[in-house]
């Protein structure tokens, strides 16, 4: 039905694609050509590149940005684990460990939330009675000495004293003078 010189134009294409598809597929990498990262090897795109010195973060500030409502439950399922999953607030942030099962976690969810690495103070004080800390939204975390009980005190004795002269007080007897008159 068929000759042979019919279908030798279709071989001959088929034939192009085959190769263009070999040559396009990317090159083998060898073991011996990555740079061993723990259990992470990692293959740089030239073999002299170096990477620059970045130590990872301890912990991660992820806050989730999309709604919950109509994602597959395994992804409802991840964002209950890491408590992310209340619907009607608006947002929600909650801080993680950095590891590998974690990070497998939140590749998984990627597209419903944002990542901020938290960055240490370089000096942590030892005593944790003594401190109060701020986690800024931008993952800094500020570390404060504690207010003294004495100077806390009298800011709330100076805040509620009756006598002292500010814009409000100075109005409110004002206007009382005026409506006793």
């Amino acid at each position: 039905m068929f000759s042979e010189t019919m279908l030798r134009p279709v071989q001959v294409f088929f034939n192009q694609i085959r190769t263009k598809v070999y040559r396009s597929t990317p090159k083998v990498w060898k073991e011996n050509d990555g740079v061993k990262y723990g259990l992470v090897t990692y293959f740089p795109r030239h073999k002299n590149e170096v990477d620059p010195p970045i130590t990872p973060t301890k912990l991660l500030l992820v806050e989730r940005v999309e709604k919950v409502k109509g994602n597959p439950y395994w992804h409802k399922k991840i964002l209950a684990q890491m408590h992310l999953d209340v619907e009607n607030r608006k947002k929600q942030t909650t801080v993680v460990k950095n590891t590998p099962e974690i990070c497998a976690m939140l590749w998984q969810i990627k597209h419903l939330i944002k990542v901020t690495p938290i960055q240490l103070p370089e000096n942590l004080p030892d005593n944790e009675d003594s401190v109060s800390t701020y986690l800024h939204e931008n993952g800094k975390l500020m570390v404060f000495p504690k207010i003294d009980e004495k100077r806390y005190k009298a800011t709330e004795d100076f805040i509620n004293n009756p006598k002292k002269l500010d814009k409000e007080t100075i109005k409110e007897q004002l206007r009382r003078e005026w409506l006793e008159r």
